[in-house]
């Protein structure tokens, strides 16, 4: 049996694909710009503690998301989730005119704490790839009313959400003294 897509997913998955792409080559390229513009005059350790306070919000705004629809509370549970979203894309507005702005900082750790910090940070940066069109879905499918698809896919997107939350606020903790 064929499956096919409805009208608005012939719309809406290429958006979701295209973005899921879009998104981390720009911010790759961004990364790797051989010279930085200062955008809007802020010392570079305004942006991390920003990035840290957007990702410890995202986190706990995720976690009473997941507590309210674990209790039938699923207009509350939306508008957390619509909230988490918006927090997540002023964090992505921001992530891109800090890596214009700022030259990157490299982390200053030695011993077993740099294997750590580079561990959570590599997970954290490829799993903030994978969030992308998982967040995407799992939105679009919730906002649809595709509840059962919401569901199958929320399954995976809130776990890996809020550890790229999560790991966000503790990369931010490894590099304090480096800022």
């Amino acid at each position: 049996m064929k499956a096919t897509l409805s009208k608005s997913d012939r719309t809406i998955v290429p958006i979701i694909i295209g973005l899921s792409i879009v998104v981390p080559v720009v911010v790759v390229v961004l990364m790797n710009l051989p010279t930085r513009y200062d955008l809007l005059g802020l010392e570079v350790g305004s942006f991390p503690f920003f990035h840290a306070l957007i990702n410890g919000m995202t986190a706990i705004l995720l976690f009473l998301g997941y507590a309210f629809i674990r209790n039938g509370k699923k207009i509350a549970h939306r508008n957390l989730m619509i909230t988490a979203f918006g927090l997540s894309a002023l964090f992505l507005v921001s992530y891109v005119i800090s890596k214009i702005s700022n030259e990157p900082v490299p982390y200053g750790g030695e011993g077993m704490l740099r294997y750590v910090y580079f561990f959570i940070l590599i997970t954290h940066i490829a799993l903030s790839a994978i969030i992308i069109p998982l967040v995407l879905f799992t939105m679009y499918r919730g906002l649809t009313g595709e509840y059962s698809k919401h569901k199958k896919i929320a399954r995976w997107t809130f776990p890996i959400w809020m550890y790229v939350a999560i790991t966000g606020v503790l990369v931010y903790l490894f590099m304090l003294p480096y800022y």
